[in-house]
């Protein structure tokens, strides 16, 4: 079981945390994490662009004009196609983008991602985010102290100041420990972690 450094939000050491091995030290394949990556984004989509097909105007259904003896092109009402007003062909219509993808494969796909953040030395462990009020300045101070002006911090209780204080630093995002997903820790530099998260992540995924 590896073992990782827990900081105080002045970037002192405090004591060491353990890592399990199950999540943190597993066999890392890209496609799988890029399969659930693609996943997460056409979810994301919102597929609500739509078009009236020539059913769904509204308008009457009788001939323009007889079929012969005009010398004009053969029309039939004025929903067709062809004229200003008529009904789209070949439009798009409401759908949905989703892809399923086992949860199994999802699981492993968050597991390898942790991975690679812990072996690329980009995971860090703080004992506690404690703000004294919902302040932006006094959040990217910390920030700047534990340099991780690019990372998903991810925290295991409901922490209503925290969540305030960060909502306008661009480059950081404060996340709960059940939202925790592939690519956001992916997008991210860095993965800050706070030390009860760990236990949550746990049991999220070695159930």
């Amino acid at each position: 079981m590896a073992t990782v450094d827990v900081l105080n939000i002045q970037g002192d050491k405090v004591s060491q945390a353990d890592l399990p091995d199950e999540i943190f030290d597993v066999p890392v394949k890209r496609c799988v994490m890029h399969q659930v990556v693609k996943a997460q984004l056409a979810k994301k989509r919102a597929g609500t662009a739509t078009v009236k097909n020539r059913h769904d105007v509204k308008g009457s259904t009788r001939k323009l004009y007889r079929q012969k003896g005009t010398g004009r092109a053969r029309r039939g009402d004025i929903k067709s196609p062809l004229l200003r007003g008529g009904g789209v062909v070949f439009g798009p219509h409401a759908r949905s983008y989703e892809q399923k993808v086992p949860k199994k494969v999802r699981k492993l796909a968050l597991k390898m991602a942790l991975t690679c953040k812990f072996k690329e030395d980009e995971l860090m462990v703080v004992d506690k985010f404690e703000l004294a009020q919902v302040k932006t300045k006094d959040f990217f101070a910390a920030v700047n102290t534990l340099k991780a002006n690019n990372a998903l911090i991810v925290i295991d209780q409901p922490d209503r100041t925290l969540e305030l204080s960060s909502r306008n630093v661009p480059g950081v995002k404060v996340m709960r420990s059940e939202g925790l997903n592939v690519y956001d820790i992916l997008k991210y530099e860095k993965l800050v972690l706070l030390e009860g998260a760990i236990k949550s992540i746990e049991g999220r995924l070695l159930k």
